[in-house]
């Protein structure tokens, strides 16, 4: 072996030699019938873990621990809080979880999100909310993942006013909803099964893809009185990459003939996917459903193109943030950031809407969209007239 292996070799034997002798001293005893007061008594101690587990392993491997230590920790909030705060490869503290991968930006040039398939026992429920403001930029009571290298004041964009308004929508749709990654999926379920077009929990199915998410979308922005034109055109299929430079003319052939839409949502899923496999889902409970949580993603000119009026995306990302924190607390993740423009530059009032995760069924999306649609169906109705 080479000598690094030898370190890590040696630190994981003592580790778990560590791991058995308190076992071991605390009457773990190896049956199933000691395990729940033992691993209660052992999750309790601090000093167990931060000293015997992290000073022997490191922080980054914490995440291999035996499932008996995992779910001893998990019984210590603070221990669990140190577990969970791993440096992941990629960091990314809006997605808070233990040796995590957060999906790449999905541009257009590069790579295919990693493969995401698991069987649902397999999947991660986890509600993704900020426990401090470490990692972020805040502001008026708002979190913000900045993938960037721009500055941003929060609370500064929170109180910009904006500087559009929208039409009554007897004058023509007011949003445009596009698909970018039209046949991204959530995991079959239930009778909520599909024919997957390829192995990334992806359909060309409409009513098991993103076209079934816009359409809930739809639904209720119409019956709160907007007007909708819901795109449904796939710009990811045959080929995932280059989607973004195909889905661009669309957004801006119908800008030309509709001059009302004034709002452009691009609906997709994310991928959440550790560095050892494990798929989480985005998840948290609204009226005592289970509820596929939603992030708002702010595009910018840091990494490419040029997108002069991110700011003003911002800003109206915050209104709807400020709602959905306000109708639905733990439904929304922290707003993101990222340098890409996502066809954003195209339009003032262009967003980018993540609902859920692949690792959501589909029923979970469905209720997080509604959810969504309703917070910011309300921002929107409030934009009617509001700069004439």
């Amino acid at each position: 072996m080479k000598p690094i292996y030898w370190k890590r070799f040696f630190r994981r034997t003592l580790a778990v030699f560590l791991a058995v002798i308190a076992l071991w001293l605390l009457g773990f005893g190896l049956t199933v019938g000691a395990h729940s007061g033992v691993i209660q008594t052992l999750g309790s101690s601090e000093s167990f873990v931060l000293h015997a587990l992290q000073a022997e392993l490191g922080d980054r491997e914490l995440a291999s621990l035996p499932l008996a230590l995992r779910l001893a920790a998990r019984q210590s909030p603070l221990l669990w809080a140190n577990l969970t705060s791993i440096t992941p490869v990629e960091p990314d503290p809006a997605e808070d979880l233990p040796n995590a991968q957060p999906a790449p930006d999905r541009d257009d040039l590069h790579e295919e999100e990693p493969r995401t398939t698991a069987a649902p026992g397999d999947i991660v429920e986890r509600t993704l909310v900020p426990t401090d403001s470490e990692g972020y930029v805040t502001g008026a009571g708002l979190y913000l993942y900045n993938r960037s290298s721009l500055e941003v004041d929060l609370a500064q964009a929170a109180q910009e006013d904006l500087s559009f308004s929208l039409s009554p929508a007897a004058d023509g749709p007011q949003i445009l909803i596009i698909h970018t990654h039209t046949t991204e999926a959530y995991t079959p379920d239930g009778t909520d099964l599909y024919i997957p077009s390829d192995e990334n929990t992806r359909t060309l199915e409409e009513a098991y893809n993103m076209l079934r998410i816009g359409d809930e979308m739809e639904k209720v922005f119409t019956e709160m009185g907007l007007s909708v034109l819901h795109d449904r055109g796939f710009y990811d299929y045959p080929k995932y990459n280059g989607a973004y430079t195909r889905s661009g003319p669309a957004v801006e052939e119908y800008l030309k003939q509709y001059p009302t839409i004034k709002l452009v949502l691009d609906v997709h899923r994310d991928a959440l996917i550790g560095a050892d496999g494990t798929v989480y889902k985005a998840v948290t409970t609204v009226d005592s459903v289970k509820t596929a949580q939603v992030m708002v993603v702010v595009g910018t000119d840091n990494g490419s193109g040029t997108h002069p009026d991110w700011e003003k995306n911002l800003a109206l990302a915050t209104r709807i943030q400020k709602n959905l924190d306000t109708l639905y607390p733990t439904l929304a993740r922290p707003m993101a950031l990222r340098g890409l423009p996502y066809n954003q530059q195209l339009s003032v009032g262009s967003l980018l809407v993540e609902v859920g995760t692949h690792g959501n069924t589909l029923q979970e999306a469905l209720a997080g969209a509604r959810c969504f649609a309703r917070a910011a169906g309300g921002v929107f109705l409030g934009l009617i007239g509001e700069n004439s």
